[in-house]
């Protein structure tokens, strides 16, 4: 019997999902796409654009702090722009008789340095804090990321993780080492040494390489914050 993996992350979809429940009121969001402003760099016919594809700053924001992302100019992207991404440019372009600029990618952190292949997403900037998705390429995330991403959402979420694996690295400690009676209280003691000594790990760790919450680094173009 073949074992079932659980499915692959697919960010698009999920940013297309939050599109479609944001932007059910069509004739809010062109009133909003079409203000006038100073930001609004690409000019685009609304009418042939992909509803789903529009997506608010905020939406964005959300999904690369649930999923530990960053969303940054192109210019810091190391990895290489497929020709299928470069196509969807080109046909945007000729559909939309315009010239497009101020690309933005979505991408783990490490893409942004090493030449890897983990689901980027390249967007372009509509104005009003909107952006377009144009096309996404490389791989899923794992099923696994937006959990593994939770503990850095913020302190609280981390405070509760360092607790719990506290808890189990107490159950899993031998009393015979502290003490010769196992007791409630000696069961407290060492698990609050427990707590202090992961807790001074995971501070020294996110000290010693400058590491940061999701919510700091989403739009951060350096590598320690």
């Amino acid at each position: 019997m073949k074992m079932k993996f659980l499915p692959q992350t697919q960010i698009d979809l999920i940013l297309q999902k939050a599109a479609n429940q944001n932007n059910k009121n069509l004739d809010s969001l062109f009133s909003n796409l079409i203000q006038p402003n100073k930001d609004n760099i690409n000019k685009f016919d609304f009418d042939l654009l992909i509803t789903n594809n529009i997506l608010h700053i905020d939406q964005i924001k959300k999904v690369c702090i649930d999923y530990r992302l960053r969303f940054l100019d192109l210019k810091y992207f190391k990895g290489n722009i497929p020709a299928t991404a470069i196509e969807k440019i080109c046909e945007l372009e000729k559909i939309h008789e315009t010239s497009l600029k101020d690309f933005k990618i979505m991408a783990p952190s490490v893409l942004f340095r090493l030449k890897k292949a983990d689901d980027p997403l390249l967007f372009v900037p509509l104005g009003n804090d909107y952006y377009y998705l144009i096309h996404k390429w490389g791989n899923d995330l794992s099923p696994f990321r937006k959990i593994w991403a939770w503990p850095f959402k913020n302190i609280w979420n981390l405070l509760v993780l360092i607790l719990i694996i506290s808890f189990f690295a107490t159950l899993i400690t031998p009393y015979q080492i502290f003490t010769k009676t196992q007791t409630p209280s000696t069961f407290w003691m060492l698990y609050f040494f427990m707590f202090k000594a992961i807790a001074s790990i995971v501070l020294f760790y996110g000290f010693a390489l400058g590491k940061n919450f999701n919510p700091a680094i989403w739009n951060n173009r350096y590598n320690k914050s």
